[in-house]
């Protein structure tokens, strides 16, 4: 078997299996003893299927020796986060309402990886409903970064962006409704890809007891790996339509047509509305700084013609609104009354509005969404920060609205962290998120690439160029 052959990407570990240098059943148990070796002290996964996974690898093995593929991902042994509905697995969103739940059928997407081949083996912690930029419930515990322990991996995808990094899986499938697949990933030194909206089914997600048979405003399923071309091949499986809409509808993304040398970057590295913590703003330099030398022609000063501020808190608002199935009875209550006003909602962070109100944010997001669409007349891609900040203490105390931040020595609202993901999600513009290096005490830092809607596979383009140029995976030193 090769040496480290957990920590290299997916794309290498499927030419293995396909070549036979190492199986299908190897490859689980390799991944299955860095679990026993390394997550004891990471708590990443949370749940474990070995002996239905096991059987189905010798499937895998048996065919490979016929010369028969399954498809890309042959063989191929993963985790899901445990918001995702994953067939004869328990699913259960971090929550105790569904501690014992064990769907029937996979979410679409986890459908889609299982024809293509992947095996899926275990499920990845995450906050109770998705519901945190942290990661820990009250079943499964607290996930640690693995770059820093008494840190969080972000979330709320934290497992699966730290089971990637620590080499316990090929690849991850997550979501992202405020930035839970690109705040991990940046927090954890992986890489990470929002979809544009709408691309990828959200069937099967668990955000409440009743949840995953409808398909929430804003959130999307999105992949965790160890390079772009992972996210690249992890895309080209995942995008599609829903199962009803089959029949009819087909989708075909633009190709990425990069060329570094002319590519227009517009730089958007800080905004006095969502400033940016002085340990991370050098390597965000450094990324436009070397596309800038490659030949790209990098503005600093382009913005899309939108306030900063007015277009966070809406989309955060937009979030809170998408996100209310998770609240009680008593909470749903509560935030009703505070957010009568819907430009208070990010006050709550989650909130229940009128329908009536809710068409009004939505006027509002179409309007910003033209004026993003007019920038990428001018612009290729945008680069901005992923958080304000690079991954920070854990801090489970209070909620959304009671806790803080400490940036550049000033203490900021918590909910504040979400505001450069949600500007993005909540325009439903497609998203890649790099490693780009370290601040100087040695945590991960990402960036987003930012393409125009449906553009996905130029964002991928141009975060690929850059994760080579200034970063990329390493492991860990837990899983060195």
């Amino acid at each position: 078997m090769p040496g480290d052959v957990t920590l290299l990407d997916a794309s290498s570990q499927a030419e293995l299996v396909r070549a036979g240098e190492i199986s299908s059943e190897e490859l689980l148990d390799a991944f299955l003893d860095r679990i026993d070796r390394i997550d004891p002290s990471i708590h990443a996964v949370c749940t474990l299927d070995e002996e239905t996974a096991r059987r189905r690898c010798r499937a895998a093995d048996l065919a490979t020796s016929r010369g028969e593929s399954w498809g890309p991902l042959h063989g191929m042994p993963i985790t899901v986060k445990d918001a995702i509905a994953t067939a004869g697995l328990r699913s259960t969103g971090g929550s105790t309402a569904l501690a014992d739940h064990v769907p029937s059928v996979d979410a679409p997407a986890v459908a889609a990886l299982k024809a293509a081949g992947a095996i899926v083996f275990g499920k990845t912690n995450l906050p109770e409903w998705s519901d945190d930029i942290q990661t820990y419930n009250s079943m499964f515990g607290t996930t640690e970064n693995p770059w820093r322990p008494g840190f969080t991996p972000g979330g709320s995808s934290g497992g699966a962006a730290a089971a990637v990094a620590c080499g316990l899986t090929s690849f991850e499938l997550g979501t992202d409704i405020g930035g839970s697949v690109r705040i991990p990933a940046a927090f954890t030194g992986v890489w990470g890809h929002k979809p544009s909206f709408g691309i990828i089914p959200t069937l099967g997600y668990l955000d409440s007891v009743s949840g995953g048979t409808t398909q929430a405003d804003v959130n999307v399923f999105g992949p965790i790996a160890r390079s772009a071309r992972d996210l690249e091949l992890l895309l080209g499986i995942l995008a599609g339509p829903a199962p009803l809409d089959s029949p009819a509808w087909r989708l075909d993304l633009p190709p990425a047509n990069v060329e570094i040398a002319g590519l227009r970057v517009a730089a958007w590295l800080d905004d006095p509305a969502l400033p940016v913590d002085r340990s991370i703003a050098p390597r965000l330099e450094a990324a436009a700084a070397a596309l800038e030398s490659a030949g790209a022609l990098v503005d600093r000063s382009a913005r899309p013609g939108i306030d900063t501020e007015t277009a966070w808190r809406l989309g955060t608002s937009l979030i809170g609104v998408a996100t209310s199935p998770s609240l009680t009875d008593d909470q749903f209550d509560w935030a009703v009354a505070l957010s009568q006003d819907p430009a208070e909602a990010f006050r709550v962070g989650r909130v229940a509005v009128r329908h009536r109100e809710w068409l009004e944010m939505d006027r509002q997001r179409a309007a910003i969404r033209a004026q993003w669409t007019r920038f990428f007349v001018d612009w290729d891609v945008l680069l901005c920060p992923v958080s304000m900040t690079a991954a920070f203490a854990h801090q489970q105390d209070g909620s959304f609205t009671t806790r803080r931040i400490t940036l550049n020595g000033n203490e900021r609202p918590y909910l504040e962290l979400c505001g450069w993901p949600g500007l993005i999600g909540s325009a439903y513009l497609p998203s890649t998120v790099p490693p780009i290096g370290f601040t100087d005490d040695g945590l991960p830092v990402g960036i987003q690439v930012v393409a125009p809607f449906l553009h996905d596979r130029r964002a991928l383009a141009v975060a690929g160029w850059l994760g080579a140029a200034v970063g990329g995976y390493r492991p860990p030193p837990c899983a060195r």
